[in-house]
């Protein structure tokens, strides 16, 4: 996992009117019947009019490519929507919608003039091998190396640019920006409802919030609706279990925080959120992840860094909301004999947990203090919550779960001004 820097603060925001079943509208692939059977328990369940459901051709798989994204999902489900444009607020993307979304493919022009700077960048770099071996026996010149440098890097750039690298994209994170009109697939776009967003966000349209019932079965995707109706009538009890790596967020560092020290360290400012909220706390600040078995009652998990190897280190009670910071912890999701946590951990029973489709760089997770504090006011669902703590959209990570879960609704012992940026004594350029 690579990490990066974040940006400037600006004043909090509340969230809007509450939500209702009214306002989701859920997501259907007709090529797989289980998807529509998902979707009908949902509306059964939460009471969502029985109109609020689009039925897309999709493929059956997991990966669609942006041409089919382009072609089957996103225009279609304007031209499904566009009525309904104000209305609906939520998508609920359904077992069977394909999870992650392919990389621009270069048109016919970058194919040309990527047959031509390819020898071109493999000679620089192997002019570069050749001084950093010659600097390592004290014989470069300086100058020459450099120049080498700087020569190999605007060619590595410029084809990074041509094959449009890090385009791909969770499907969920790009279907926020569905009525945003053309903008850029390098890297990310700046979250606009994020609650502490860059001045520059701002001039962004406004997002749509997205969630996923989905899951190694339709049986697991079901129960994701029925665990979060039956949590929320007398709240979710359980202990927490914060699994930190001991790394010390120091302001005067490289480190912003949005990297390693500033990822953990909001891991401890999320337990001491969590205790002020009434919480048995279990903080683990030890490098090594928590032993299979650690933890039982737990109502509420996070941790790091088992890399796509899911450790059974705690016993989950109904409603439970966990998630494990590594980089590939969503490349899966209908994969049961995968490793990687999210579809292992709901397969554990638990009740809601988010992970990237791919590398999402630190900075792509939610700060744990504000997405668990924010969970613990009790005056969000969980899918705002979710977006009120994402920096980016067009990016890389899914939550999976009820986007009206709100397991401490009418409970919640902190108030949102208590959860502020995290980690504290951030800096931001």
């Amino acid at each position: 996992m690579r990490t990066l820097s974040a940006f400037a603060l600006v004043a909090l925001c509340a969230p809007a009117a509450a939500l209702e079943p009214k306002d989701v509208w859920l997501v259907v692939n007709k090529n797989v019947p289980a998807g529509r059977e998902v979707a009908d328990h949902y509306i059964a369940k939460r009471g969502v009019p029985k109109g609020n459901v689009v039925e897309l051709d999709l493929p059956k798989v997991e990966d669609i490519s942006r041409a089919e994204y382009d072609a089957k999902l996103v225009a279609p489900l304007r031209t499904a929507l566009k009525p309904h444009k104000d209305a609906a607020k939520v998508l609920l993307t359904t077992f069977g919608v394909p999870l992650r979304v392919g990389r621009v493919l270069p048109n016919a022009d970058e194919q040309k003039e990527l047959a031509t700077l390819r020898p071109e960048l493999a000679e620089a770099r192997k002019k570069l091998a050749e001084l950093e071996k010659k600097e390592k026996d004290k014989q470069a010149d300086a100058k020459e190396l450099a120049a080498a440098r700087a020569d190999a890097n605007k060619l590595q750039a410029r084809e990074r640019v041509l094959t449009h690298a890090e385009s791909e994209a969770s499907v969920d994170s790009e279907l926020m920006c569905l009525w945003w009109p053309e903008y850029a697939l390098v890297r990310w776009q700046m979250n606009p409802r994020f609650r502490f967003a860059p001045e520059g966000a701002k001039r962004n349209p406004a997002v749509l919030l997205v969630s996923r019932l989905d899951g190694p079965s339709p049986a697991i995707a079901k129960r994701l609706v029925d665990d979060a109706i039956a949590t929320e009538k007398d709240g979710l009890k359980g202990k927490a279990v914060i699994d930190a790596r001991g790394f010390k967020f120091d302001p005067k560092s490289k480190d912003r925080g949005t990297g390693y020290d500033g990822y953990d360290t909001s891991m401890r400012e999320a337990a001491e959120h969590l205790k002020a909220a009434g919480f048995e706390v279990e903080l683990d600040d030890k490098n090594e992840v928590l032993k299979p078995g650690a933890a039982k009652g737990v109502a509420l998990y996070c941790g790091w860094y088992s890399h796509a190897n899911f450790v059974d280190c705690c016993e989950y009670e109904r409603g439970a909301v966990a998630w494990h910071l590594a980089s590939s912890e969503a490349v899966t999701l209908r994969n049961e004999g995968s490793k990687v946590w999210c579809p292992n951990l709901l397969k554990k029973g638990v009740c809601a947990t988010l992970g990237p489709v791919a590398e999402p760089y630190t900075v792509g997770f939610p700060k744990p203090a504000e997405f668990f504090g924010l969970l613990a006011c009790g005056d969000r669902t969980l899918v705002e919550c979710y977006a009120d703590s994402m920096l980016f959209c067009s990016w890389m990570t899914v939550l999976v779960g009820d986007p009206l879960y709100t397991p401490f609704k009418g409970r919640g012992k902190l108030k949102p001004d208590d959860i502020t940026a995290s980690p504290k004594g951030a800096r931001f350029p």
